[in-house]
């Protein structure tokens, strides 16, 4: 999904150099040179990076590491409410190059055991509301606002969706759930963060 967007934004560059480069003193035999550097970067970037290599190079270069910071919270966030709730989880990545090298087209991840039975009993589905919401909860903490966290809440409506029990009822179970993860977070901030240093340490980078 993320190549179709990399390529419109290439012709779109293009058509606005075709239109101001003439007024601006731009030869078109740089224009064709920029032309074909970017659709070859494209290329590369789809063979070797899945179409996430702006992603890894974002990472890589000063100020990557604020973003993967922000990363390890979120994951950071998960890992201590799992455990919190014993559940077990599984490799622990940050970061689109440590995705990519497990073969996920994602910036961060945590591996949970996965359920038992489709069908959750009502407790259970608690204690994925709580896990599922912590990495959110933990940007918000942290950072005063969640920008991660769109598979997470894609799973835990599926969980619901799939308990049979009425709407109603998960979105209360979930806003409750919601509040006892933010409540453990503020009291285990010191945790959550060292955590994430924690994983943030052990995160690849390019050329590391």
């Amino acid at each position: 999904m993320k190549q179709p967007l990399g390529a419109g934004l290439v012709v779109l560059v293009v058509s606005l150099l075709a239109i101001v480069g003439p007024v601006l003193g731009v030869s078109p035999a740089w224009i064709v040179l920029a032309v074909a550097l970017s659709l070859g970067a494209l290329t590369l970037d789809s063979a070797s990076f899945g179409g996430r290599g702006g992603h890894v190079l974002a990472e890589a270069l000063p100020g990557g590491e604020a973003r993967l910071r922000r990363i390890a919270i979120h994951e950071a966030g998960h890992v201590l409410i799992a455990g919190h709730e014993n559940m077990a989880t599984g490799p622990v990545l940050v970061g689109s190059l440590a995705c990519l090298r497990a073969g996920l087209n994602t910036n961060g991840s945590t591996a949970l055991e996965a359920p038992a039975h489709a069908k959750l009993a009502q407790e259970d589905l608690r204690r994925w509301s709580r896990v599922l919401q912590a990495g959110m909860a933990a940007e918000q903490l942290i950072y005063g606002e969640s920008v991660g966290g769109m598979d997470d809440r894609a799973l835990l409506g599926r969980l619901w969706g799939l308990s049979g029990l009425d709407v109603a009822v998960a979105q209360r179970e979930q806003r409750r759930a919601r509040r006892e993860v933010d409540t453990l977070l503020k009291q285990r901030q010191a945790d959550l963060e060292a955590e994430a240093e924690r994983l943030l340490q052990a995160a690849p980078r390019l050329g590391r």
